[in-house]
């Protein structure tokens, strides 16, 4: 394997790329190595520009559900197309994938489209922010909500104690209204309700956490949470960017029984296009400009291009309620194998899974939180992600990012995985 072009490529990229990379994951700093530049990618497989082929196991990120160029979601563009890219007005399909995601998620009653993820986290913050008239919000140590500036904050010292900006260019001002607690402990949370009686307008999390490592909530933990902020008055929002129709038609609100009062969402809605959404109780969303006084707009916003790709990838996981029986027993044939192989090599390491996303953990302890997701040995992990890719398996380049399956893998391309962990794991 040869991986020549994308060396080249890295390399001038540097020049005018911050990083080489438009999103710092993929610069590979966390593994080692310089990052393979893709040029296309069908099914189950990407393949680089030097055209080497691999088995991909991160699938965008989680949106390619039916794995890549899935051909009804690329006939809906190609139609879409031809009536031009963008209006910046409404459209019939709008309409159509609101009323759509409101049949399908349980707790949307009106939905907003967005652009991305991150769009819709800030936004469901502002208006959570703007319907309550409290200023602060509780987030959770390891949980990822985008790059908004309320959510680039690091834990204070203690349970009370107030975070600190994440990175440059977050304000004292902004980290002074965001609370955090760490994930799977409901005293921390009640602990810091009492300790800001009546000013938190929010809770914000990953019902199932995927930006740690695959982290699974303790039984009653969602629930436990609903209970709090219905005492308390808080907007009880699930990120379900990454969740939100992978595990469950209706996400993890649907698999665990647990209805927030608001959801963000994005990756499958687009169908690998940009796009996001933020819904919740209609009471709550009249508050959105123009019904309400809550400010939030953007051009792009439903476009017609996305919202055919979307509508398109929704549509399908409906009428196919099956596709989910088939991920699940593809989780369960991969985390399964890669489970005897560790006992094979009488190896403890952790495996955390749900449906059809998974994290091997390299660290003996059990990863319920970002304090014990953080005892994994990083280095092997970048062994173990380069072994991977030399035998043609594609991985998420860091520790601490889950893998997201699709319909695409069939039972012979996850007997090639689990051939490759077993040499990957034995050389390392």
């Amino acid at each position: 394997m040869t991986t020549n072009t994308s060396e080249e490529l890295f390399a001038k990229a540097k020049n005018f790329i911050p990083g080489g990379v438009n999103s710092p994951v993929r610069a590979f700093r966390s593994v080692g190595g310089n990052p393979i530049f893709i040029k296309k990618a069908k099914g189950a497989y990407i393949f680089d520009e030097d055209d080497n082929q691999y088995i991909e196991l991160i699938n965008s990120w989680g949106p390619m559900i039916l794995g890549h160029a899935f051909e009804p979601v690329e006939k809906a563009v190609s139609e879409a197309i031809k009536n031009s890219f963008s209006f910046g007005a409404p459209t019939r399909r709008e309409v159509e994938m609101a009323e759509l995601i409101i049949s399908m998620v349980p707790s949307i009653e009106k939905v907003r489209m967005v652009n991305s993820g991150t769009e819709a986290t800030m936004a469901a913050v502002r208006v959570a922010r703007g319907y309550t008239g409290r200023d602060k919000i509780i987030k959770f140590e390891g949980c990822y909500h985008g790059h908004g500036d309320s959510f680039l904050i690091a834990a204070g010292s203690g349970a009370v104690t107030m975070g600190v900006p994440d990175s440059p260019g977050v304000t004292k001002g902004v980290a002074n209204d965001t609370l955090t607690a760490p994930y799977n402990n409901l005293e921390a949370v009640q602990t810091l309700c009492d300790a800001n009686k009546g000013q938190i307008a929010a809770l914000i999390l990953e019902p199932v956490v995927g930006n740690m490592g695959c982290v699974l909530p303790k039984e009653g933990y969602l629930q436990g949470l609903r209970d709090i902020c219905t005492k308390e008055g808080i907007v009880l929002i699930f990120d379900e960017v990454m969740t939100g129709f992978r595990l469950a038609k209706g996400g993890a609100q649907e698999r665990f029984g647990v209805i927030p009062d608001m959801t963000t969402l994005g990756k499958i809605i687009g169908g690998g296009m940009p796009v996001g959404a933020y819904g919740g109780k209609a009471e709550i969303m009249n508050c959105v400009s123009p019904q309400g006084p809550v400010y939030q707009a953007g051009t792009l916003s439903g476009n017609p291009i996305a919202m055919a790709a979307g509508l398109t990838m929704l549509h399908h996981l409906n009428d196919h309620p099956e596709i989910y029986e088939q991920l699940e027993n593809t989780g369960n044939h991969i985390v399964g194998g890669i489970r005897d192989i560790l006992k094979k090599l009488n190896l403890n390491y952790q495996i955390n899974h749900i449906g059809s996303m998974y994290s091997l953990f390299f660290t003996n302890t059990p990863v319920v939180d970002f304090e014990t997701a953080k005892t994994s040995d990083t280095a092997k992990f970048g062994k173990y992600f380069h072994g991977m890719l030399d035998r043609g398996v594609y991985l998420a380049p860091s520790q601490y990012e889950a893998l997201f399956l699709s319909t695409a893998l069939t039972p012979d391309l996850v007997a090639e995985v689990l051939a490759a962990n077993e040499k990957t794991l034995c050389e390392i």
